[in-house]
């Protein structure tokens, strides 16, 4: 329930449904998240998605969910069921795979009787957004445990309710600080510096290569920080020397082929970006001009062209900009805030 125009309440389920219909609509965080938690709680599930969620993978939670007392009607799209309850065990997961399975785990294995551990496979990609896992579940009164394999997590454990001050998202201030970078001036405020974000990584990016006035150039290893990636581009666009961004190959099943579209942008606005096994390399070539830029239905994509709009010589036209609502309803009101210029055309 909200509470005026920045407070919620969250009520607890209370009687725990037989069966449930769940629309994650394009969100592939809701859908990771709630089906540990379903499985958990034994709640005979139907999970709905559209855009390219029902392409998304969820092959992770197939194979141990499984092994683990649920059972998948699962014909790699959507709709999709599941049903049965999660028993207490050793969940395998690969560290370079979506951090998401990661956190939707650590949610759901606290709830069940016996202790579990989840054993990763490969080094642990994405580290900050599990870290933030962890701190939250902590303020809950959720207890995790590290060894050397991966996560301990000890089973009966309860939620405690908590008043909770939500952090500013160092992933949506990420597009005024680059705004910034490239000449704009704009205020951002309500960060907390001592924040485990991993976007927060963009201050050091910007700082390493941004002084006298000049942009230079950056090497970006993004396996931490893949959702800085698009308005990463961006930034290189508007540097003096060719940047690298590399170990970003996951992003090719986010809401886009976000290595692609990523770079289909920085070249429909006359820029040049090549895309590399794992990530981009984009090449300076003076001011960007403008022009159309297909979002893909990409929420990211449609910020990130929308800050480099704010150099570009001509006019930029997004495609799908709506997009940008999925993660930030308020951007482009935000954005003309900051002293950009937005007009809705009708694309027909």
């Amino acid at each position: 329930d909200q509470v005026g125009d920045h407070h919620h309440t969250v009520k607890g389920i209370g009687n725990i449904p037989d069966s449930a219909v769940i629309d994650c609509n394009e969100s592939g965080s809701t859908l990771r998240f709630i089906i540990p938690v379903a499985a958990a709680l034994g709640i005979n599930s139907e999970f709905l998605g559209k855009g390219r969620l029902p392409q998304r993978p969820i092959d992770i939670y197939v194979r141990e969910l499984s092994k683990n007392g649920i059972n998948f009607n699962y014909n790699n799209t959507m709709p999709f069921s599941i049903s049965g309850k999660l028993r207490s065990g050793k969940y395998e997961v690969e560290g370079n795979v979506s951090s998401q399975f990661i956190t939707g785990l650590l949610f759901a294995l606290p709830l069940l009787d016996g202790d579990s551990e989840i054993i990763l496979t490969s080094h642990l990609e994405s580290r900050p957004y599990v870290d933030i896992t962890i701190d939250i579940l902590k303020k809950y009164g959720i207890v995790i445990s590290e060894n050397k394999n991966g996560f301990f997590i000890k089973g009966n454990q309860k939620y405690i309710p908590c008043n909770l001050t939500t952090e500013g998202d160092y992933s949506q201030a990420a597009f005024f600080f680059v705004a910034n970078a490239i000449g704009s001036q704009v205020n951002i405020n309500n960060l907390n510096p001592d924040s485990v974000q991993g976007d927060k990584k963009i201050l050091d990016i910007i700082d390493n290569m941004c002084y006298n006035g000049c942009i230079t150039s950056f090497e970006a290893d993004c396996s931490d920080i893949p959702d800085l990636v698009p308005v990463l581009t961006v930034l290189a666009a508007y540097g003096n020397a060719p940047s690298r961004i590399y170990n970003a190959q996951r992003l090719k099943i986010k809401e886009s082929n976000r290595l692609e579209s990523a770079a289909a942008m920085i070249n429909s606005l006359g820029g040049h970006a090549d895309i590399t096994d794992d990530g981009i390399v984009i090449t300076p070539t003076g001011k960007l001009k403008g022009g159309t830029v297909d979002s893909f239905g990409d929420h990211r994509i449609v910020m990130s062209a929308a800050i480099a709009a704010l150099g570009c010589e001509g006019n930029v036209i997004i495609k799908g900009a709506q997009a940008a609502e999925k993660s930030y309803p308020d951007f482009f009101k935000d954005y003309t805030k900051a002293g950009g210029d937005a007009d809705v055309i009708s694309m027909e």
